[in-house]
């Protein structure tokens, strides 16, 4: 019989949260193995998420603003798209990224396993390959997968879904979004922008639902101006496949629609990868909805089993699972003054056009934990760079704590907003004033200076109340 391999640390996942989990843990000195049965190294974000969409959008992106060159006196009688040539850009991109990961993962400083991995007891793993491997602390980050909720007849209907999306290499002639998050919102406006027509089929009242009002009613506004076929608050009767393509019944706002197209491209979300991972037998808990429950240190209920990424959650973004990821080696490996991620720093971009995003606390928490606060607004269609970018759809506001001004959050609509959002990063983390921020020079004519209006305003309503 072999000899069962043991690790001091092992990352079942090599995705963002397991390989930074694996990094630290190598730096610390740890005995590390990568447990990772997909068929690339490299994780979601790299190989079918966040980088390929985000190279895809900022294509159409060029795409759009070339064929609306007129706007700016510009002469471009011919700008489309060459899908072909476009997909193999991203597969170009993408392969650098993931040929970089590999070499990362594979440079020795780590026991890379290519197998699945499934608990036998809370110490030990029997692998996809048919070995065993016992580890004395792990983090599972086995990210995500696409949900299939049940609609009626979605599950006898063909269906794309993100992978799908990202892989196409020519123009799809018309497509059925179903959904209205990040993905499904992203995507729709990409799909649109290359030719096709786009159906965006919601069950909530808005699209991006997650966001302010005011926030997604612009993205909204601009989807319809786009020629998106948006439909929110509905309810779907029946989803049917033949010949033609697909059809799908359903109620927008109380009235009976229908609407037909070639293809379906399922957007309705992602689940926790947390089946088949023998938790049970390690007894590691997990939510209703199949996320691992962990504490602030990442320790699931079974202490020296961690969770990090999609996974566990609660939000599904890289920076947040890279964070956790290397929280859990350090803590596995006894750190001291270690912090637990503080939820006030959370970042959130979407990239749309306009794209959105935010930081820190919302309105709506505040308000729902009944805490006192101000804040200010400015439009982008009152501000002279976005003027001269014909980028004047959407607005920047501040949300500050109104005795010392200390900024408790910031949202942005409009151009470049997932850049301009990190412009309150470092001071929300420092705990920063609005007051602090105005002793900064502000550069004329930039999208950055449009901060400031809302920070002045901020800043006299407070000096006037004293």
């Amino acid at each position: 019989m072999p000899k069962i391999k043991e690790f001091d640390f092992v990352a079942i996942g090599g995705g963002s949260a397991g390989f930074n989990a694996a990094r630290v843990a190598a730096d610390m000195g740890n005995k590390v193995a990568v447990i990772d049965g997909a068929d690339e190294l490299g994780g979601l974000c790299i190989l079918r998420g966040c980088m390929p969409s985000k190279t895809l959008l900022y294509a159409t992106d060029v795409l759009h603003l070339a064929q609306h060159g007129k706007t700016f006196g510009l002469s471009i009688p011919h700008a489309k798209v060459d899908m072909p040539k476009l997909h193999r850009r991203k597969k170009e991109i993408i392969g650098e990224f993931a040929a970089y990961r590999k070499k990362a993962m594979e440079s020795g400083r780590y026991t890379v396993i290519r197998a699945f991995a499934k608990f036998l007891d809370s110490h030990t793993l029997l692998l996809s390959d048919g070995q065993k491997i016992r580890g004395k602390k792990f983090i599972i980050s086995t990210g995500s997968k696409v949900s299939t909720p049940p609609l009626p007849g979605l599950d006898s209907t063909p269906f794309w879904t993100s992978d799908d999306v990202l892989e196409l290499d020519h123009v799809p002639e018309s497509v059925i979004v179903l959904g209205g998050g990040i993905v499904a919102c992203e995507l729709s406006q990409f799909l649109r922008r290359i030719g096709s027509r786009v159906v965006l089929i919601q069950r909530s009242k808005n699209i991006l639902k997650d966001h302010s009002p005011a926030a997604f009613e612009v993205v909204q506004d601009a989807f319809r101006s786009e020629g998106i076929d948006l439909h929110t608050n509905t309810k779907v009767h029946q989803i049917t496949s033949s010949k033609s393509g697909i059809s799908i019944t359903f109620d927008s706002n109380g009235k009976r629609t229908t609407r037909r197209a070639k293809h379906l491209f399922n957007a309705l979300g992602r689940n926790p990868n947390s089946q088949n991972l023998g938790l049970e037998n390690a007894n590691v808990a997990v939510n209703p909805s199949g996320r691992i429950k962990t504490n602030p240190w990442q320790q699931t209920s079974a202490k020296h089993i961690y969770a990090g990424g999609d996974v566990c959650g609660p939000h599904d973004v890289v920076h947040l699972a890279v964070a956790q990821g290397e929280l859990a080696a350090r803590h596995a490996n006894g750190s001291k003054g270690l912090k637990p991620i503080n939820p006030e720093l959370l970042l959130n971009v979407v990239f749309t056009d306009p794209p959105m995003a935010s930081i820190g606390l919302t309105e709506k928490q505040l308000s729902s934990d009944k805490t006192v606060y101000l804040t200010a607004d400015y439009p982008f269609d009152d501000h002279g760079k976005s003027i001269l970018m014909e980028a004047k759809r959407g607005y920047v506001k501040v949300i500050a704590e109104p005795k010392r001004g200390r900024i408790l959050g910031a949202e942005i609509v409009g151009p470049q907003a997932g850049e301009l959002i990190h412009c309150f990063s470092g001071p929300i983390a420092m705990r920063a004033t609005v007051f602090d921020l105005l002793k900064a020079p502000w550069y004329h004519p930039t999208l950055a200076e449009i901060l400031t209006y809302p920070l002045e305003d901020i800043a006299e309503e407070i000096s006037n109340s004293k």
